[in-house]
């Protein structure tokens, strides 16, 4: 079985779920910095133009998670796991205006993981 790059918690789900029902199918890019620092972006799908500077490391919850390839290179030996706390970030992220805000946890990948991770999702340009 293949190991995810990106997870998810019970809450970061539940947010997903309301933010689909409120704007419909979403997006995310882990930013790199800036306004809160590095922390991940929900966007509506397509509203975030990627490039090709720019790697999809997996689909959580049926949503396309991207960072730039530079970030991911400092990343890379890390499980990304999608949370929630409350507070409101100084970001565009769509969870925002709810007084909430999504935030990384992550942990390094055991040898064995390194050896079974998913692949990256190729982007379509």
């Amino acid at each position: 079985m293949l190991v995810p790059r990106v997870t998810t918690t019970e809450s970061a789900r539940q947010l997903i779920d309301r933010l689909k029902l409120l704007h419909g199918p979403l997006m995310f890019h882990q930013s790199g910095g800036c306004c809160d620092g590095s922390q991940p972006m929900c966007f509506t799908l397509g509203e975030f133009k990627v490039g090709s500077s720019d790697v999809c490391l997996a689909e959580i919850e049926d949503c396309p998670f991207y960072m730039s390839a530079d970030q991911f290179e400092y990343w890379k030996h890390t499980q990304l796991i999608l949370n929630v706390t409350p507070g409101r970030g100084s970001s565009f992220s769509l969870e925002i205006p709810l007084g909430v805000r999504f935030f990384i946890e992550s942990r390094l990948f055991s040898e064995e993981e390194l050896e079974q991770l998913s692949p990256l999702i190729p982007i379509e340009h």
